[in-house]
């Protein structure tokens, strides 16, 4: 009976998370094709379905997932009370606790998906998605940078004058390297530099000056062939950058752009401890919808569901203040990522005590 009553209970609540996630996909796509008609009617048909709405909806629905799970959870536990079917569970035996087993394997099976799809599968997606916005909508890209320093590795410090990314070369080109007492050992300068691939570089009108015991070694040419350990995307930072990255690749860029000295890496760091912090919302907004929604109130349905909308948007709203204040520095991106989820969770626990009574 305790399988059946599960498998009743995960195709409910499933089955409602995807019926939300279409019907306000709908509405999402709706109101975007309204807002960006302009773009969409000189965009190629193709490059509009395939480059842009296939990478889009998936995203928004990961980014909304939170406000999907608890629709789902007011919605179909408010018409199991309505109809005194949690009455019949809890009378036959069945333990509030154990009533929520199956509610949490749906909210693990959610999580699971959305941490996977945020972590592997959305970031690929995006670079399509954000192309098509910078082509034929808003360029939000930066295709250039002025006076740029940069600690390229331990010892080593590069500055450049001027960088653009569409001739892929920089000009004002100088690369410092220093001993373990920080005494300088050697200085590359170049009037241009060309990026090939990832930390190849080529020198054009390069002088090297090596420095040993007071002694000076210059070495002059025309062009030069050369390894740094650099590329493009550590310096020319777009404001969606981090949505392009894969949680491994995000990780490993975080770390070497805090060993090189960067500064502004704090979209970076919240858009990895958000895609933890999702996750574990899924538990959370569980719990709070079915502690709601469980008992029959005079209200009905549309009173749980009004109440469910109004803590969700409140939820995803405080996490878009908390995010502002990391960007600000006031917390770290961490923190800023977890206070809602720690407010919600004493929610959510004094709302179960209460439904448990």
């Amino acid at each position: 009976m305790f399988k059946l009553l599960d498998k009743y209970i995960i195709k409910k609540f499933l089955g409602t998370y995807l019926f939300a996630i279409g019907l306000l996909m709908a509405i999402v796509v709706m109101f975007d094709i309204n807002e960006k008609l302009d773009a969409f009617i000189k965009a190629p048909l193709k490059a509009t379905v395939v480059d842009y709405f296939l990478n889009f909806m998936p995203y928004i629905a990961t980014q909304f997932s939170p406000l999907f799970v608890f629709i789902a959870v007011i919605f179909f536990t408010s018409k199991l009370a309505g109809n005194n079917e949690i009455v019949a569970m809890l009378s036959s035996g069945v333990s509030f606790r154990r009533l929520l087993r199956p509610y949490m394997l749906s909210a693990l099976v959610i999580a699971v998906s959305t941490w996977f799809l945020d972590a592997y599968v959305i970031p690929p997606a995006n670079v399509e998605r954000i192309h098509f916005y910078n082509t034929y909508v808003k360029n939000k890209g930066v295709d250039y940078g002025s006076n740029i320093m940069l600690k390229v590795a331990p010892g080593e410090i590069m500055h450049m004058s001027r960088y653009d990314a569409s001739t892929k070369s920089g000009s004002g080109f100088q690369l410092d390297l220093f001993d373990e007492n920080k005494e300088i050992k050697s200085r590359m300068t170049a009037s241009t530099i060309k990026w090939d691939t990832l930390y190849s570089w080529r020198v054009y009108d390069y002088v090297i000056r090596d420095f040993d015991d007071g002694r000076e070694f210059i070495t002059k040419g025309s062009g030069l062939d050369t390894v740094i350990p650099f590329e493009p995307r550590d310096f020319l930072i777009a404001v969606n950058d981090h949505e392009k990255m894969t949680t491994p690749a995000l990780d490993e860029y975080i770390e070497r752009q805090r060993n090189r000295g960067v500064a502004n890496i704090s979209s970076f760091e919240v858009e990895y401890h958000r895609r933890y912090a999702m996750c574990a919302a899924a538990f959370i907004l569980t719990v709070i919808g079915m502690s709601l929604s469980s008992r029959k109130v005079k209200g009905g349905l549309g009173l749980n569901i009004g109440i469910g909308l109004a803590l969700s948007f409140s939820y995803i709203l405080f996490m878009a203040i908390t995010q502002s204040f990391a960007f600000s520095g006031l917390t770290s991106p961490f923190v800023a990522m977890w206070i809602p989820n720690v407010l919600y969770v004493i929610i959510a626990v004094v709302l179960y005590r209460r439904a448990e009574m």
